[in-house]
């Protein structure tokens, strides 16, 4: 009876799987899957013989009323502090937003690069880079994309290849993003775990990743500029209008006053959010009245919320998910057990050689099927290896490199471009990258387990 749930329950993720790869909404998804690999535990339990087998999974001892609240209402009201972060993280996105300061440091960007494509492209794509260590979320991309994805094109950039590169630029920053990291960090403990893995264990790899990423994005930009003629096709004109704010110079430090915050000062990120976020208003002349300034941060939490509300869906039925694997943990286990890979350079190699499945929303990625992946070997290996080489397939290949990612698909519309030619440019990178990274990870986190 355990083989027959447990194979049933691999079906449902393969099912999951194709669910994610259509595109199909994730919140709903999870949703589903939290009642499936609820139900079909529950039904095992009931009907096998094995007291072995019994004896070993966690419905032992626990009435059925007590598994549906630790599923339904316990998990995902345990992660109310993920959402709090998220949400302060929007805001302070949205502040950089309307004082113009991201804005002015692409302007200030392209001014230092002048003529010159392949520097303007590299200052760019290291500005852009830092941008997203703070904001986050398909608004913010797409209101710093009206910006930066015209002036590329002015430069003769090639439509594809200045989408490619911008959208490459974006996902090194989300790899040192607290906010994302607070998202992801989500998948690895169910509520009442404690959390054992903070952003100060995680770091140093993202500071590596984000280089990593930076460089050779910003190589494999200057190889394709190279095979192609470049071309004049747009103005240099920006989406948003920004000349009616001030930004004096010492405003565009702020975006990384949260992260430097976190790494540096120790401070909690909530508390470099809010400090970041006013000393923006203040040095902007943003803060001139209080009646204004109340109307103002009102309006960027609302929008800030309104980015991310999507995510925040997700966030609230992924806890679900994770609580129901557990249950569902020791069926995987009699079916496939004895084939998962125990060895943390083989699982570092398994991800590098299979690096394209974190595309269109594949096993490897944490925002699609790879949550079931993670809930099934998240007891087997330890979180500081699971977390970077999760991270390489959610941010490397499926952030800045996937069609399915909101973003990107906004930006196939709004260059014109068609999918295949960002592929072609995004899938080689998004490979070397993972190949670096997984080879990072294991001699950082692998070796010695």
């Amino acid at each position: 009876m355990e083989i027959i749930i447990g194979v049933l329950l691999l079906i449902s993720f393969i099912g999951l799987s194709i669910y994610c790869i259509k595109g199909y909404n994730l919140m709903i998804g999870f949703l589903i899957m939290s009642f499936i690999w609820f139900a079909l535990p529950i039904t095992g339990n009931f009907l096998t013989n094995d007291a072995e087998f019994i004896a070993n999974n966690p419905f032992v001892g626990e009435p059925i009323t007590d598994t549906i609240r630790a599923i339904f209402q316990s998990a995902p009201e345990g992660w109310g502090t993920t959402l709090v972060n998220v949400l302060w993280g929007a805001w302070f996105g949205r502040v950089l937003l309307e004082t113009g300061v991201a804005a002015t440091l692409v302007k200030k960007t392209v001014e230092l690069g002048g003529d010159r494509p392949i520097i303007t492209v590299s200052l760019l794509n290291l500005v852009v880079a830092i941008i997203f260590t703070s904001m986050t979320g398909a608004g913010p991309v797409i209101a710093i994309g009206v910006i930066v994805l015209p002036i590329l094109l002015a430069l003769g950039i090639p439509k594809a290849i200045a989408l490619f590169s911008f959208m490459g630029a974006v996902g090194a920053g989300i790899f040192l993003n607290p906010v994302n990291f607070a998202q992801f960090q989500l998948f690895y403990f169910t509520a009442g775990e404690e959390i054992t893995y903070h952003f100060s264990d995680y770091v140093l790899w993202g500071v590596i990743a984000l280089g990593v990423m930076l460089v050779v994005t910003t190589i494999s930009t200057a190889i394709a500029l190279g095979k192609q003629k470049a071309g004049r096709a747009w103005a240099a004109q920006t989406g948003r209008a920004t000349d009616n704010n001030y930004v004096p110079g010492i405003a565009l430090i702020t975006p990384v006053f949260p992260v430097v915050g976190v790494i540096f000062l120790d401070i909690p990120v909530i508390f470099g959010f809010i400090l970041a976020g006013f000393f923006a208003l203040f040095v902007c002349g943003k803060m001139k009245k209080f009646e204004e300034v109340c109307r103002l941060v009102n309006k960027m939490f609302c929008d800030g919320v309104i980015d991310t509300a999507p995510l925040v869906g997700f966030l609230l039925t992924l806890p679900m998910f994770n609580k129901a694997a557990e249950y569902a943990a020791p069926y995987f286990q009699v079916v496939i057990g004895d084939i998962i890979p125990t060895s943390p350079l083989f699982l570092c190699i398994i991800f590098a050689v299979l690096s394209v499945f974190g595309l269109f929303r594949g096993p490897l990625t944490l925002v699609g099927s790879g949550a079931a992946t993670l809930g099934v070997i998240r007891h087997m290996f330890p979180v500081t290896l699971l977390y970077p080489l999760f991270a390489i397939g959610t941010v490397t290949m499926n952030i800045g490199s996937c069609i399915t990612q909101s973003w990107v698909a906004w930006g196939l519309g709004y260059t014109k471009v068609e999918g295949k030619e960002f592929l072609k440019l995004s899938i080689p990178n998004g490979v070397i990258i993972s190949f670096i990274l997984a080879a990072i990870t294991y001699f950082m986190f692998g070796v010695g387990i």
